[in-house]
Parts: C-alpha cells; structure tokens; sequence
C-alpha cells in the first residue's frame, strides 16, 4: 500500500508539473489604430523601445507606403519611421545599429540613428519575402521567401539560399537560436534547421492548417517557444515539442501575427494586422 500511495503522489506531482509549466495571458495594454496594418514586433533592448513594421495598406508589391513605427513599451506611439519605397514590409531584425527590414522583394537596411535605408538586398527571383532572424555571433540575416518555398541568409553583403523546396510550404516565421533555425511551416509544422550539419527535422505540428499557417515564432526563455497562426492563435510549444493553444482570437476576428517576447518583463507583444493595434500580455 506504500508503494501505491508513494507512486500516486509521484505521478499527482508530475501531472501538477506539467499543467504549472503551461504559460497564460493576460492583456495589459493596447496600442491606439494608427498602426495601420501591424505585421511584425521588435523588440530594441539598446534603446529600449518596440519597433512595429506596418504594411499600411495591401500586401502587393505595388504598395510602396509602408512605415516602422516606434512605440514604448507602455503602448504609447512615438514615432514614425518614414522611410521610402518600403513595400509591404513585414518581419524584421537588429544588428548593430542597422534594422533589417523584409519587403516584397528585397531586404533593406536602414540606419537606426538616421531612420534611413542604407542599403537594399535584392533576392534573386523573390516572390514575397516574410520573417527575418538574426544570429548576432555570426553576423547574419535570415529570410524566409514564403512563396518561393525558400530560405536565404544575408551574411557580409552576400546573400546565399540555404533551403528550396520540400517539404517548406509556405515557409513565414523564422526564428534562430543556438545554431538552429525554427522555420513556421504554412502548414502548421514547425521545422527545426541545423546550420552546421544541414539537417531538417519536424520539431512540432498542428499549428495551422493550409490557408493560416505559423507566422510568429519566440522563444519563451525557458526552452520552449511561443508560437503563432495569422488568423488568430497563440501556442505555446514545450521543448520536446508538445503544444499548448494559449490565445484564440479567430472568432472576433483579430489576427496574430509576427509577435515578440521580452522574458525579462515577461511581456508579449501581438500585431494584430487587420485590427491596426499591438496588444501586449503579461505571461503569467
């Protein structure tokens, strides 16, 4: 009978692990709708400010309007980055003092003390490039081209593609991290890509589905992630994989899209694209 109780208590304390390592949300604050069409949040740790790429309009290459908003971390707007010929703009990355921005068909980089862009990487055959990573180490930019079926890396001037083709459907979110790379898949699978060994393994699934597939991806600083849908969710992804549905919004309707965490505040920002606000969370 001792063996038995001791088991049950073990397994009871297990159970209660499990369920206590599950993250929830609670909303703190939301930002005003002149964040006409939110893709992606940034979070500038130097300057201690968000930035929040703003499509402002269709994302067509023929939209040329697009602006980087600065926003505090209380919500406030501070200031736009008006810069031009930003086409649909969605993720984004920070190296030094240069944000890496993805347009339709290029990456452009702009001077974070001039607010101007410096330089443009056109890839080749580009049909709509997505997220961007960063591996500050090595000094490279990673780029998703979500409808090309591909992945390219920006590294001393030189852009090089690194994966083409199956099984990447879709590819949008892109996260780097300790030598690996988390690719979104549009089909809810979330890919984990070895930078040395070129291996490609399935890490976790059921995120999505063919028309809403993963868009955001951060770690949570625990080695687990929190994970995105476009049309309205929020996972969140243990480190062996298994999946947790934190947030849904589908219904109200209001987008997820290309989050950011900041683990020391414990705050998670969400661009809610066709909303024109960023949410924040408090992670409980």
């Amino acid at each position: 009978m001792k063996n038995l109780f001791t088991s049950l208590a073990i397994c009871c304390i297990v159970v209660f692990a499990a369920k206590a390592q599950t993250p929830t949300l609670t909303q703190i604050w939301e930002t005003d709708t002149t964040l006409t069409t939110p893709e992606s949040v940034l979070y500038d740790s130097r300057n201690n400010v968000l930035y929040v790429s703003c499509i402002n309009g269709k994302s067509v290459p023929e939209n040329q309007e697009s602006f980087v908003a600065k926003v505090g971390l209380d919500g406030k707007i501070q200031q736009r980055i008006m810069t031009s010929g930003l086409n649909a703009i969605k993720g984004m990355g920070i190296l030094g003092n240069k944000l890496y921005v993805a347009g339709f068909f290029a990456l452009a980089e702009i001077n974070l003390t001039t607010n101007k862009v410096v330089n443009k990487y056109e890839v080749p055959e580009a049909k709509m490039l997505n997220d961007i990573t960063v591996d500050e180490k090595n000094q490279i930019v990673y780029v998703t081209d979500m409808r090309a079926n591909s992945v390219w890396k920006l590294q001393q001037g030189k852009l090089e593609k690194i994966l083409d083709g199956a099984p990447l459907k879709n590819p949008n979110g892109l996260f780097f991290e300790n030598g690996k790379l988390l690719i979104g898949n549009g089909e809810g699978i979330l890919f984990s890509y070895d930078t040395k060994t070129k291996n490609l393994s399935k890490f976790a699934e059921g995120m999505g589905t063919d028309k809403s597939g993963i868009d955001g991806i951060e770690s949570d600083g625990k080695k687990g992630y929190f994970v995105t849908e476009w049309r309205g969710k929020i996972w969140h992804v243990s480190p062996d994989g298994k999946t947790s549905l934190l947030l849904d919004t589908v219904d109200k309707p209001m987008n997820t899209a290309d989050i950011e965490y900041i683990p020391a505040k414990k705050m998670l920002l969400v661009p809610t694209f066709l909303k024109n606000k960023v949410v924040a969370y408090k992670v409980n």
